[in-house]
């Protein structure tokens, strides 16, 4: 080694001696603000536009329907058991969702924005509550039947019957959803073979 870089070294091993080194952390320190509440709100607002962009739940022409038919609906593929469950109101519910005396488009835009993030949470079954519309304007049970309509057309649903007495009636449906994709991942994982 040369004398020069000898040099160096010393000098910088002097200059160093007073320094000591920080403490050890276990904290992460992130340099990131937190939004502001105005950025919170705009964020929302944001998203707002577009799950209602990505609304695609019919707006046009319904078949009216009468204020106390039953509705019911059941893909291919559900068991027979299971949907006698589901219409004797047997499944546990796991979250209900009052749409009576909402508006057209605001009870448009909440059922579906409500399917799409209960079935991401793993909710299974959903009571919705739609009234019976004897009164509704432009037909007796407008909404009930834009909710039957609006439904089907719903990939994440998987059936639904009209709620019992208890439950509603014909003011009310029980919604059956399909899992979601961790609730699959867990149970293709239990019951995987060894």
């Amino acid at each position: 080694m040369s004398r020069q870089y000898n040099e160096e070294i010393s000098t910088f091993m002097d200059a160093m001696q007073d320094v000591k080194p920080l403490p050890k952390q276990d904290k992460v320190v992130s340099l990131k603000a937190k939004p502001t509440l105005a950025q919170s709100l705009k964020r929302e607002a944001l998203q707002r536009d577009l799950n209602l962009a990505q609304n695609y739940l019919s707006t046009e022409h319904v078949e009216p329907l009468d204020p106390y038919d039953h509705l019911i609906y059941k893909k291919p593929g559900v068991q027979e058991g299971v949907f006698k469950n589901l219409r004797l109101g047997k499944y546990k519910i796991d979250s209900v969702l009052n749409l009576q005396q909402y508006k057209f488009e605001q009870a448009r835009q909440t059922l579906f924005e409500t399917i799409i993030q209960s079935q991401q949470k793993g909710i299974r079954t959903l009571l919705i509550k739609h009234g019976i519309g004897l009164n509704s304007q432009p037909f007796p049970a407008f909404l009930k039947s834009y909710v039957y309509k609006w439904l089907q057309q719903m990939p994440q649903v998987l059936a639904f019957h009209t709620a019992q007495k208890y439950h509603g009636g014909s003011a009310s449906v029980y919604v059956l959803l399909k899992k979601s994709e961790t609730d699959k991942a867990t149970n293709r994982e239990l019951h995987r073979k060894k």
